[in-house]
Parts: structure tokens; sequence; C-alpha cells
């Protein structure tokens, strides 16, 4: 058992003062305000928050790698770079394949399998790719983008082996709608992205059962007054989670705050992470293409003084929310939930994402700074 008391505790879009959370084992048994935790708290496991910040633990639906490794290169890499990220308050994270043939993201998804069954704070894959638009790729191997079928489709699922929590694709391509369809009815959250799809074929995807937009505006149309395009086609949806990737590069903090105002409850903040995430800056590789990190930026090396596309981010969830406090000017409830209640709904996590009795004992102290001064994460310190 442990009980942290004396917190500013932020769960389910609310602030209690001088609060306290119990977790016995895995799970979270009470919570209160004041003084009564002195008459169930075990002596040896009390922590005095003094007044910091108390949230439920953080979760990653949308991450590639941290430390210089990359989910994509087995289990010593995804160990490494998990690592990384529970360290800054992730305590539960969807691990992010980039495009490879099929045959290669089956062999991985099998792999991440296996962690999943053995790691329950791997929560599972997440396909970005190969079914993507190659105008709108990004940090990924065109050579290797494909149209989805059946075959493809069944191949990877069975590799998953019911693991598969999220895919990413272009539902314009041909077959994609039929795509979008099989994952939905396998029980896989689809995202609409790096994608050429218009308001219409948004929309259509949305029908077809797609309930995400990956990365919203970065590899996809954007807002026009007479075309609309995948963002405002998501944000009319009461049913649609949208991606942000808020580490002030990829979205300007004006237009997140938007997102905010415009889907509340909907937006869930990711790091879309690379191995560069909690590393040097420097040479590193992303899906086979070559990286560059400047200043903590990460660009694909097309040979001029500043590179080329954004690959992905080396953010990690505790700046991400800092972020949203501080530039976005949310308040902070709000911005906790974009990290933790948030990203549990997206993928129908019906046991994470709050504090309340009976939900995971998963849970981030945080100074006023919003440093991470401590995480729990299934009823264990990890920080």
């Amino acid at each position: 058992m442990t009980v942290i008391h004396s917190a500013r505790l932020v769960t389910d879009a609310q602030v209690t003062e001088n609060a306290w959370v119990q977790m016995t084992d895995a799970v979270v048994t009470a919570t209160g305000i004041g003084d009564d935790w002195r008459r169930a708290a075990p002596d040896d496991d009390v922590v005095d928050a003094a007044g910091a910040w108390l949230t439920p633990g953080f979760i990653d639906i949308h991450g590639h790698g941290g430390g210089a490794a990359a989910y994509d290169d087995g289990r010593e890499a995804v160990a490494t770079a998990v690592a990384v990220h529970r360290a800054h308050g992730t305590t539960r994270s969807v691990l992010s394949l980039v495009t490879a043939s099929v045959a290669d993201l089956a062999q991985r998804a099998a792999m991440i399998a296996e962690l999943t069954a053995s790691d329950p704070l791997i929560l599972g894959s997440h396909l970005e790719g190969p079914f993507l638009d190659v105008g709108h790729k990004g940090a990924h191997t065109a050579d290797l983008l494909v149209a989805p079928t059946r075959d493809d489709i069944e191949t990877l699922l069975s590799a998953a082996d019911g693991s598969l929590r999220q895919i990413t694709l272009a539902p314009e391509l041909d077959g994609g709608l039929d795509a979008v369809r099989a994952f939905s009815d396998a029980g896989v959250r689809v995202a609409v992205g790096h994608t050429d799809a218009d308001y219409e074929t948004t929309l259509a995807a949305f029908d077809a059962g797609a309930t995400l937009l990956t990365h919203a505006f970065n590899a996809m149309n954007g807002i026009h007054h007479r075309a609309p395009g995948p963002v405002i086609a998501a944000l009319g949806r009461d049913d649609v989670t949208l991606e942000v990737i808020n580490d002030g590069t990829h979205v300007h903090a004006d237009v997140v705050r938007m997102l905010f105002g415009e889907a509340p409850g909907r937006i869930a903040l990711i790091t879309d992470a690379m191995a560069a995430a909690g590393a040097a800056d420097g040479a590193y590789t992303l899906g086979g293409l070559d990286v560059t990190v400047r200043d903590g930026v990460a660009r694909l090396d097309d040979g001029s003084e500043t590179g080329g596309s954004i690959a992905g981010s080396t953010l990690l969830l505790d700046e991400a929310l800092r972020r949203a406090v501080t530039d976005v000017r949310l308040p902070i409830e709000q911005a906790v939930d974009a990290v933790t209640g948030a990203p549990a709904r997206a993928l129908g996590l019906t046991e994470l994402g709050s504090l309340r009795p009976g939900f995971a004992a998963d849970a981030v102290l945080l100074s006023s700074e919003f440093d991470v001064l401590g995480v729990w994460a299934d009823g264990n310190r990890l920080r």
C-alpha cells in the first residue's frame, strides 16, 4: 500500500487541494482530503507531496522511441526507450512502428505482442504505415507505401494477436475505406493520417469506423475556407479524438489552443517521439531514413542547411504538459486530461486515466514548474 498526501490532485477535469490518494497493489483504493489518510496509511510507504501536483499517469498513444533507441529495433531498444519516457511520467505506452514491408511490420508487431503480454505498461502497437499517401509521407520511405489489401490486413492482425491498438492510414487509397472497416471490426482504433483526403473523404472514413486523427495538421491538408479538410471534419465529430504534437514546432500554440476550444475532452497530446527524445542532438535514422536533430528538432536530411521535413519529435509528455499550461495557456485540469483521460478514452481503456478508486495505480507527482518528482505505475514506484 502507498499513500500520497498533501497534494494538489488533478484528475477527471478537477483540482482538489490538500488531497490524498491510496494505492493498494495495482489499484487506487481510496481518496480523500486533509488528514484522513492517517487512519489507513502504512508507516513505511507514505509520501508527503508537500503541495505538489498529483496527476494520473501519462499515456502516450503515439511514440516511436527515445534514449537513442527506436521501437522498431527489438526488445532491448524498446526497454531503453520506454525507460526514458517512464522517467518523464509516461506510465503506459503504445509502441508506434514506422513504415516497413508488411512482412517486417508483422514480425515487429509480433514482438510487441509478446512484450504486451508480459509488461502491463506496454499497451500494444501502433502501425503508422504502410497504408499512407506518398504525397504526405513525412518521414516514411516512399517505396514501401502501398494500398491496403485483405491479405496484408489479415497478416498484420494475425501477427499482432490482439495487441494492435491503433493504425494510421490514408482512407483515399484504393481499398482504404474497406481497410478502415476491417481494422475497426477487429477492435483496432483507426486513425486518419498521412493523407490527401478531403473533408468528405475524411467524414466517410469516420462513418466507416475511424475514431482518431493522427497528429492534427501535420501530414494532411490544412484548413481552407472552401476546402475545410480533415481537421475540420474531425472537429465536427464528437466520436473522434485529435492527436496533437505540442512541442512548439509542429503546431503553433494558438492553433493548439483553438483545437482545445473546439473539441474539449477530445485532444490527446502525443510525443510522436523518435529515438532522439531524451538524447543528444546529432545524426539518427528513422525507418531507414537519415535524420539530423538540431536544437531538439528532427528533420530529414535533404542536403540543405536547415534540413527537410520534420521527422517525428524529441518531445516527452511532461514537456508537452508544461507547454500546454505555459505556452498554450490552458487550465491545468484541461492540460492534464490531454495526457491522461483523453488518450485513455481514445483507446477505450476504461481502467486508465483517472485517480478515482478502482482505476489503475498510475500516478505522477509534479513540481509547480511541472518537473517530475515521482512516478508510480501499476502500483510500483518507478522514480
